[in-house]
């Protein structure tokens, strides 16, 4: 089975306090379960998030069949991780270069030590 790694970039709002508490709901029993539940559902293998000043980084590893489509509209219906979304959100800003509406955007790959020759 192959997976892929998908990579995401969003910005905290600039302010120690909300990023604080914004690391305090990330840290190990943080989310809700059904959160967790959630990705999981979705074909979510790994997730991580990186944080350096106020920018953050996700790495998402997936199987094959993972959509993000799908994830969409499963979040979309799901009452607990629209809930979720909003309180994240309050500590959440988009980047400057994103549509409306748009919070985690895709990063693009552009170098890899393995496709490099010797």
């Amino acid at each position: 089975m192959t997976t892929r790694r998908l990579c995401f970039a969003l910005d905290l709002r600039d302010d120690l306090d909300l990023i604080t508490r914004y690391r305090t709901w990330h840290a190990p029993g943080g989310p809700p379960p059904a959160i967790n539940a959630a990705l999981r559902a979705a074909g979510v293998e790994a997730l991580e998030i990186f944080l350096t000043g106020n920018r953050l980084f996700m790495i998402m590893q997936v199987g094959e069949a993972f959509s993000l489509e799908a994830k969409a509209a499963a979040d979309a219906a799901d009452p607990e991780v629209q809930a979720w979304e909003a309180l994240m959100w309050t500590f959440q800003q988009a980047l400057p270069w994103a549509a409306t509406g748009e919070k985690w955007l895709a990063c693009e790959r552009i170098y890899a030590l393995s496709e490099q020759p010797d």
